[in-house]
């Protein structure tokens, strides 16, 4: 029974870091806005 709340406790700190990686992403990187400009050839509209 130890090696299973062992592997549990592993689990959920693994589980725990991911989160953690996934908000800080979320909340604290800020993307750079900027503009696009893309050309579409003629023919794409032509089917």
């Amino acid at each position: 029974m130890p090696s299973l709340i062992r592997l549990l406790v592993i689990l959920a700190l693994l589980g725990g870091i991911g989160y953690g990686t996934l908000w800080a992403f979320a909340n604290l990187v800020h993307p750079q806005p900027r503009e696009m400009n893309l050309t579409v050839p003629q023919d794409r509209f032509a089917k």
